[in-house]
């Protein structure tokens, strides 16, 4: 009897021990599941972020836009084309740009393009028509964009050329154009 009396305690015992190791297994997967879960939410978050953030990057850089106001109006020395001038508005929306030619960071950047030619940073001078002197180009103003020095480049006639007007934040200004097939005037338009 004493042996069927301990035989039956030791597997009362046994179950008791397999409840508990049961339980604890038990948390355990609830722990990983939790801390996956936690995880799998972070990456989420984290990707959403992310995505917000190229929106608004790409929002930023489509506001910044200027636009052509005016003619493109070229200076030449009688057989070359020597300079052009061009007033811009921003674009509806944008954003202030930087058109002071002095700045040292966040400035506009002018380039020109022929097929002779590509200048990365050209030497040009902004003066406001209708704005508050600051160098900024806001909403409600206009600017004028001199840019000389060109006869380095030999624009003579027939010449297609391009100037990139780019603002530190936004799309570029894109002016393509090409000189008449007489360059003997003081002032052409060239539309």
């Amino acid at each position: 009897m004493k042996r069927i009396w301990n035989r039956a305690r030791s597997l009362r015992e046994d179950q008791g021990i397999t409840g508990l190791e049961t339980a604890i297994v038990l948390i355990a997967f609830v722990v990983v599941a939790a801390v996956f879960a936690f995880v799998v939410l972070s990456t989420g978050l984290f990707s959403s972020e992310r995505g917000k953030e190229t929106v608004y990057a790409g929002l930023a850089k489509t506001r910044g836009t200027m636009t052509l106001s005016s003619s493109v109006i070229g200076t030449s020395d009688g057989t070359e084309l020597t300079g052009i001038d061009f007033n811009v508005v921003l674009a509806a929306g944008g954003d202030a740009v930087n058109l002071d030619p002095n700045a040292t960071s966040n400035r506009t950047v002018m380039s020109y393009i022929d097929n002779a030619n590509n200048v990365a940073d050209l030497t040009y001078t902004a003066s406001d028509i209708t704005g508050d002197g600051d160098g900024l180009l806001e909403p409600g103003e206009l600017f004028t964009i001199g840019i000389t020095g060109l006869g380095a480049y030999n624009i003579v006639e027939n010449t297609t050329f391009t100037i990139e007007v780019k603002p530190p934040t936004g799309s570029y200004l894109v002016l393509q154009r090409t000189t008449p097939a007489s360059v003997d005037e003081t002032i052409i338009n060239m539309n």
